[in-house]
């Protein structure tokens, strides 16, 4: 029996880190022990005191092919993904042409997906207008769930959805027990002009309230169809205890943010800077923090990028204007030593790493009984890192099709330094041994 084995002294299991041997066969994980069985035929790898973790997963990624592959793509986004540790990432339905509203949309992202995946790769739906007709083909289809907007998302083939829309939609994806994943924002109280080029201008054109009004619609509609709704990329803490609240009553809600509200303050951000422009956009140091003691507390189930790359004209670097930039930031291959940079400063352990990156955001899809833990029958989609060796990111490193991120030259913790993909290397100290290895994920079946 050919069993390819992994042996570390830092291997992240559920249990908590121990020393041991990962065994690897037919691209699962037959088994995690202190010691080997001398009967077993097995080529051993060697980690030393690297960190073995469970392969990440990010569901909240935009790669936007077809159509606007000019902005990123599979090839690129995947071969970034799979330098950051991300074994498997969720693709958002909108940024692409056509966007994924149609099952017949859906079937040309699978055709271009093809052979271009470094990583495995999901699908959401999209829920927009008009569209509840074709929930259920997009099921069939395979998706994973489906997401929302509450504003308009920058993609005018995307609009946002309304109350009538979403009693349409959200009891035909209750009754499949998928997740509707909904960016909240409802645009009110527009302020006035001003200095475009102001980030403080920018953060005060888009307020905690709308997001604050438009979770709280959303748990009101989360109670009524008993739908699942997950809140992507949280930003406002005003919105944490009402959250709270919903979680404790049983409400079917899930959370997420992202590293870059965890990383940067609003503080801390120059004028006409519009790498770090986002949607909702980074807030206050004093905000921020309360975000993280949510996440600590299992408020905010995990962290996902929101990669959402545009060329730069379309980030108007030139003019420095944060009200026309698109609304975007890079990140995808820097998902875990951006988190785990700002997580060590505040003494949070390794193990966390697992859960926020891997574990949790497992459930979100539906992935759970296959990816995001190191234990038997699961998956061999595997990290291995070193939380202590530190580097700056520079833009050669980075395999995104566009190097605008406000990550250029932060000094960051935790290198990646393979990838691990059903049992084959697929990243390896900054080379590719094997490409095209990913595939199309759906859901796990019991």
């Amino acid at each position: 029996m050919d069993i390819l084995c992994i042996r570390g002294k830092n291997i992240c299991t559920p249990e908590g880190i121990r020393a041991g041997y990962v065994m690897i066969q037919n691209g699962l994980i037959s088994d995690v022990a202190e010691n080997l069985s001398p009967s077993l035929s097995r080529e051993v790898i060697d980690i030393g005191d690297s960190f073995l973790m469970p392969g990440l997963v990010d569901p909240h990624v935009h790669l936007n092919e077809p159509g606007r592959t000019n902005w990123e793509g599979f090839a690129t986004g995947t071969r970034a993904a799979a330098a950051g540790g991300i074994t498997t990432l969720v693709d958002m339905p909108l940024n692409c042409s056509p966007v994924t509203t149609t099952a017949a949309a859906f079937d040309q992202k699978a055709k271009a997906a093809e052979g271009q995946l470094q990583v495995n790769c999901g699908f959401w739906g999209g829920v927009v207008p008009g569209n509840h007709t074709q929930i259920e083909p997009l099921i069939d289809k395979g998706v994973l769930g489906f997401k929302a907007f509450l504003t308009h998302s920058g993609i005018d083939e995307f609009p946002n959805i309304t109350g009538d829309d979403l009693q349409k939609a959200m009891p035909i994806i209750a009754r499949h027990n998928l997740p509707l994943l909904v960016h909240c924002e409802i645009s009110t109280n527009l302020v006035p002009g001003g200095d475009e080029r102001s980030y403080l201008h920018y953060l005060s054109s888009r307020p905690k309230d709308w997001e604050d009004k438009a979770i709280a619609l959303m748990i009101r509609l989360c109670e009524l169809y008993n739908c699942r709704v997950h809140i992507v990329h949280l930003s406002s803490a005003n919105s944490i205890a009402p959250i709270k609240q919903a979680k404790e009553k049983g409400l079917p809600i899930t959370v997420e943010t992202a590293q870059h509200y965890l990383y940067f303050n609003a503080e801390e951000i120059p004028n006409a800077q519009t790498a770090y422009k986002c949607a909702p956009p980074i807030r206050e140091k004093a905000n921020n923090e309360q975000l993280w003691q949510a996440l600590q507390e299992g408020i905010i189930d995990f962290v996902a990028t929101d990669h959402s790359p545009a060329p730069p004209e379309m980030k108007e670097s030139s003019s420095g204007n944060l009200i026309k930039a698109w609304g975007g930031i890079a990140s995808l291959q820097l998902a875990l030593p951006i988190l785990w940079t700002a997580a060590r400063k505040r003494d949070i352990p390794v193990m966390n790493m697992a859960k926020w990156l891997s574990a949790n955001p497992a459930l979100l899809p539906g992935l759970n009984r296959s990816k995001g833990k190191i234990a038997r029958g699961y998956d061999a989609d595997l990290v291995v890192w070193d939380p202590n060796k530190k580097f700056t990111v520079t833009a050669e490193q980075l395999h995104h099709k566009h190097k605008t991120t406000p990550y250029l030259n932060q000094q960051l913790y935790g290198v990646v330094e393979q990838t691990w993909l059903q049992g084959k290397l697929v990243f390896d100290h900054g080379n590719f041994p094997l490409l095209n290895k990913g595939k199309i994920v759906t859901l796990d079946t019991p």
